[in-house]
């Protein structure tokens, strides 16, 4: 067997909120073949299998009695090429912005709104990642999984994954499919996503008028790296909470009574309106409870100061919900998977 177990793990550097958390059992996948083992073994010590990426969308609030299994598998490819539609494949383990960069030194459109995002490649579609206009599913041409329950490989397409606002079937049937790799059609020459306003101000201000893909990313790494702490030097998973979606009506009834509520009309007569929004408004911008607190720039995002427990994160996290839901009538919705 090439699959290496290690019991009693500490999972604090394998998370980006730097919770020291514990593994019951601990592995690394590099191939197909790891997987199966892994599986194999899960079962032998009659505990779950745990997959884990990058680590920067989970908070982890106690220690996971399971087989922790973390995808380390790398590999680029191209697999289709008529000249302007390309289709390239990824492995799991690979980290998604060396990823991202990968694609713009081959001259590729399509992954440059997702730069800078944490995390890896096979992680991507599990939460349906998305930022500056752009998503996931956008993107998607297809991945392959295999489906612990039977052990046999999957090929799931854009309809087979069922993506939504950061959701996907992957997430709502956690833990039953462990992605490979995932596959992306991207174009050598297409139109940019310029809507998102300070994405578009960034370039005004440098002169920019006829921005490549190259410079779409480096205006997303640019405005990411000043609005978001770096999780490698203060733990944080990013965005805590969803921006959630409300009634037409009740999005009317707010905007009466806050003129400057941060709202985007959707389909089918919903709203979305911004969570950093309603968390500054309700003065929870650079609040620090001990080693847990809310970022002084960005107010969607919690930070671990030092010596956070996963549970002190969760805890101020519910206080926010509480208080965002008694002064709006708005239920926020956490975004990072809580253990």
């Amino acid at each position: 067997m090439s699959l290496r177990i290690e019991k009693d793990r500490s999972l604090k550097s394998f998370n980006t909120f730097a919770v020291d958390a514990r593994a019951a059992y601990f592995a690394e996948a590099i191939s197909d073949q790891a997987v199966t083992e892994a599986i194999g073994e899960a079962r032998r010590l009659d505990v779950p299998l745990w997959i884990l990426g990058g680590g920067s969308n989970l908070v982890l609030t106690r220690n996971v009695d399971a087989l922790v299994l973390r995808m380390v598998n790398r590999g680029i490819r191209i697999l289709e090429d008529d000249g302007q539609r390309v289709v390239i494949e990824a492995e799991a383990g690979e980290p998604w912005h060396p990823f991202v960069l990968r694609s713009l030194e081959l001259g590729l459109t399509g992954l440059e709104n997702l730069s800078l995002i944490p995390g890896t490649v096979g992680a991507a579609p599990i939460q349906n990642v998305g930022a500056y206009g752009v998503e996931i599913k956008d993107v998607f041409a297809g991945l392959t999984a295999l489906d612990g329950q039977t052990g046999n490989l999957v090929e799931f397409d854009l309809a087979a994954c069922k993506f939504a606002y950061r959701d996907s079937l992957f997430k709502r049937q956690a833990g039953r499919y462990v992605i490979l790799r995932v596959r992306f059609v991207l174009r050598r020459a297409a139109a940019l996503s310029l809507e998102y306003g300070p994405l578009r101000q960034w370039l005004q201000q440098h002169h920019i008028h006829s921005p490549t893909s190259m410079d779409v990313s480096r205006a997303v790494c640019s405005i990411r790296s000043e609005k978001l702490p770096d999780p490698r030097v203060l733990g944080n998973a990013g965005s805590f909470f969803k921006n959630p979606l409300i009634p037409q009506s009740t999005a009317d009834a707010l905007l009466a009574q806050y003129p400057s509520l941060v709202a985007f009309p959707q389909a089918g007569g919903q709203v979305k309106l911004a969570a950093g929004w309603l968390i500054e408004r309700a003065g929870w911008k650079g609040y620090r409870e001990g080693d847990v607190g809310v970022h002084r720039l960005q107010a969607l995002v919690l930070v671990n100061y030092g010596q956070a427990t996963g549970q002190q994160i969760l805890q101020l996290a519910e206080k926010i919900q509480a208080d965002i839901l008694e002064r709006f009538g708005v239920l926020l919705e956490i975004e990072p998977n809580v253990i």
